[in-house]
């Protein structure tokens, strides 16, 4: 069975259990996400930066750096539609790949591309007061893979 075939199955068996689906609700319960956010050691640091939600979209960026070099950055934003809450990524600056918002609620958010490669998820949440975290997980080759970030909240001081 295909993943796409899968994640139906789940989606139906939820609608049968009475879980609603995730409505297209305010992008302000995404105001946990705001703020500048990093973490790693001593040689190698990783940053993310969201604006507050203002205008109907948050716009954000990661960097990553090793011995005080830029080694790879991403840009984000998420926009509030008409059909829900979306969440656009340009790892490197390539043409955005599009989520769609399937969980939103303050302090926590599931995106989802089912027809993405590799993340068909991605996930932001806070859990304890000063941190972020994020999730990326999807199938590989039938496997569900995944990669997660805790960063806390930065001065943007050295």
């Amino acid at each position: 069975m295909n993943r796409r075939w899968s994640w139906m199955l789940v989606t139906l068996a939820l609608l049968a259990a009475g879980v609603p689906p995730a409505r297209g609700s305010s992008l302000d319960s995404l105001r946990f996400m705001a703020g500048s956010w990093a973490g790693g050691g001593a040689l190698d640091r990783e940053e993310e930066h969201w604006t507050a939600p203002r205008g109907g979209m948050m716009v954000g960026m990661h960097r990553d750096l090793r011995g005080g070099r830029a080694k790879s950055f991403e840009f984000f934003r998420i926009e509030e539609r008409e059909d829900g809450v979306w969440y656009l990524t340009q790892p490197r600056g390539v043409p955005a790949t599009a989520f769609k918002a399937v969980e939103l609620s303050a302090g926590r958010v599931v995106f989802e591309n089912l027809e993405h490669d590799f993340p068909q998820r991605i996930i932001y949440w806070r859990d304890r007061p000063g941190e972020l975290r994020a999730r990326i997980e999807g199938l590989v080759k039938g496997k569900l893979e995944h990669a997660q970030w805790t960063w806390a909240a930065d001065s943007l001081t050295d």
